[in-house]
């Protein structure tokens, strides 16, 4: 992987700083250790930071076209170069190197933005055509790779992969985005296109740019490719044609000219991807991390390396909430609440000692059904089907306001969550099971000051509108869809993308290959959910690769479990949340926060997750400085 940056100024006849592309290339001198390249013309400033993965000698950047009309700073892999640039050379064009970089040139050429349609990839790049006097800005379909941009206040447009890139310039605004903030509490991310800084924008996964000089405001992104709303009649061959799609996504992804292993669990998903790419070639160096004191999924992982010849290496994480708070903070550049973005680290720099690619089992539960919410939420909503909505709002949700919430009691009991899902409407239902701090905390826990300023925003929204876009009677495709254009980009692949990047790490999840998306997305809910099971087509395909407990095995999960590991650090944690990072921001209400510790001190409450993300917050205020506050914000 690497770093794109750049500088596009309203004026033609301007020349960006080198200086300044400078600054922002050393803040992501960790995207790309190998090397970096600028190019500055009139009207034009690209930087790059380069991690050599493939044509290691010929692939430098930023890249020029031979007629020297193009320049382009790419970050990602274009899986299908290869295919492309025998195409491209039967249409007349000629070649210079190896590298997927030059296909994306000579592709813009062919195709112009119509090139995007053609690549297999991971990506996100800029590309300038001085002749057509014309900038690309573009990002890969599910958002694997990042980009961001902001207006400055010359009106130029400044780019980065990483929000730090960006802030390297003194000109972007460091004031908060309330909404962001907002969002980040309920969901435990900012959700693209929205970022904790208000000046600050990222290009949504699917999306591009297409910019010209002497521009008044920046135009709107415009999308390339949409996955499926409805679902299409099932293949009468659909497993043997999920395994064939599952080939040839694991075959695309291991090119490379340095060493490349891959993440191992004890899961379906990686435990697939290591299977076929066993299949494929030599059994791949795998690599597996286990929570000390939760479930440890290391012995099953290094059981299924030895049944594939691979070498297999492991270590045990020891999770530190008030130490990790800080470091997740320092590295995604923004609040973000997962907590299994540590032992996502962890893995990655166990696997950078000895491999620069890995691949991951990243994507098989958005794309196949396998997250309990899934099924949860097709049941539900079969029972919404068959209670009048009046009587839903009236009587379910009388009783889940009466209901007392028992976060301790056994799983039985716990009935609140389910007759409040049940009370409400199918997108609000599926939104209470992702939200992780509902509105009635939110509204304690903010400032009064803050509050005003997000009167009107509500984070459920933006299910409403993805959910509705998929066909009403299909409530799994729905919860599919708004997973894909919230979650994963979000949480996932942001976690998966700065964990590894921290390390110089490239991750490849070939389960995102996008035809293979669109393909599984598709599937009629019968082939992903048996009974209480899900991935269910997933599962067959692969049952003749994987150990018959593998395939059975629960699924468990890379999140470190909070509630417990905080309480015993009480005094510690109450000293951070109460410290002058988050007291002196005006974010919050002390009366509310302090509340929220007594709760969760108290056993009867869990809060573990809330306080965790507070953390996390406070971590990123504290990187701040005196430079995010309220009164920025407001």
């Amino acid at each position: 992987m690497c770093a794109v940056i750049g500088l596009f100024p309203q004026d033609r006849r301007a020349l960006p700083e080198l200086a300044s592309l400078r600054r922002m290339a050393d803040a992501l001198r960790h995207r790309g250790p190998d090397g970096e390249g600028f190019h500055v013309e009139p009207g034009l400033g690209l930087g790059h930071r380069r991690l050599a993965i493939v044509d290691l000698a010929g692939g430098h950047q930023p890249m020029l076209s031979a007629d020297g009309q193009a320049v382009l700073s790419f970050n990602g892999e274009i899986f299908n170069h290869a295919a492309l640039r025998r195409e491209l050379e039967a249409r007349g064009h000629v070649f210079r190197s190896r590298s997927d970089t030059e296909v994306i040139l000579q592709a813009w050429r062919q195709w112009g933005v119509g090139c995007l349609d053609h690549f297999n990839g991971q990506f996100a790049f800029a590309l300038w055509d001085a002749a057509l006097g014309r900038l690309l800005l573009a990002r890969d379909r599910l958002g694997e790779k990042p980009l961001h941009y902001a207006r400055l206040p010359d009106g130029s447009v400044a780019f980065a992969s990483e929000i730090a890139g960006l802030l390297a310039l003194p000109a972007v605004s460091r004031r908060l985005d309330p909404a962001a903030l907002a969002d980040f509490l309920a969901l435990g991310y900012v959700p693209d296109p929205g970022c904790i800084h208000a000046a600050i924008r990222k290009l949504e996964p699917a999306h591009f740019l297409l910019l010209e000089h002497g521009f008044s405001g920046l135009p709107a992104p415009q999308r390339y490719w949409r996955a499926p709303t409805r679902v299409a009649e099932a293949p009468a061959d659909a497993m043997e044609q999920l395994g064939e799609r599952l080939s040839e996504a694991v075959q695309l992804r291991l090119m490379s000219d340095v060493p490349l292993g891959c993440f191992l669990s004890g899961g379906v998903d990686s435990g697939g991807i290591a299977a076929l790419a066993a299949q494929l070639g030599p059994a791949l160096e795998s690599f597996s991390i286990g929570l000390a004191g939760s479930a440890d999924e290391r012995p099953a992982a290094a059981a299924l390396a030895a049944a594939l010849g691979g070498s297999h290496h492991a270590a045990a994480v020891t999770p530190d909430p008030l130490r990790d708070a800080r470091e997740v903070a320092a590295i995604f550049g923004e609040p973000f609440g997962d907590s299994s973005a540590t032992p996502t680290l962890a893995v990655s720099r166990l696997a950078r000692g000895r491999v620069t690619v890995a691949l991951s089992g990243d994507g098989g539960d958005e794309v196949f059904g396998g997250y309990r919410r899934h099924r949860w939420h097709q049941m539900t909503d079969a029972v919404r089907r068959h209670i009048p909505a009046r009587l839903r709002h009236r009587i379910l949700g009388a009783l889940a306001r009466a209901y007392p919430k028992m976060d301790r009691a056994p799983q039985w009991l716990r009935a609140k969550h389910t007759l409040t899902e049940l009370s409400l409407d199918s997108a609000l239902g599926y939104y209470t099971m992702v939200c992780r701090m509902d509105a009635a905390r939110r509204h304690a826990l903010l400032s009064p000051a803050l509050r005003a300023t997000l009167e009107g925003h509500d984070p459920a929204a933006r299910f409403t509108r993805l959910m509705a876009e998929c066909d009403p009677d299909e409530p799994l495709l729905q919860a599919q869809y708004a997973d894909l254009h919230t979650y994963l980009p979000g949480d996932i692949l942001t976690k998966v993308d700065r964990a590894s990047m921290a390390a110089s790490l490239e991750v490849r999840p070939p389960l995102l290959d996008h035809t293979l998306v669109a393909w599984g997305m598709a599937l009629p809910a019968a082939l992903k959910l048996r009974g209480t099971t899900g991935k269910a087509i997933l599962r067959d395909a692969l049952a003749p690769l994987l150990p018959p407990e593998l395939l059975t095995r629960p699924k468990q999960g890379f999140a470190a479990p909070m509630g417990a590991a905080l309480r015993a650090r009480m005094p510690e944690m109450r000293a951070r949340l109460r410290g002058p990072a988050l007291m002196d921001s005006g974010l919050l209400s002390e009366a509310g926060l302090m509340r929220l510790i007594a709760e969760h001190e108290s056993g009867h409450f869990d809060h573990g997750t809330a306080l965790w993300q507070l953390l996390v917050l406070e971590g990123f205020l504290a990187n701040q400085g005196s430079r995010a506050s309220l009164a920025e914000a407001a």
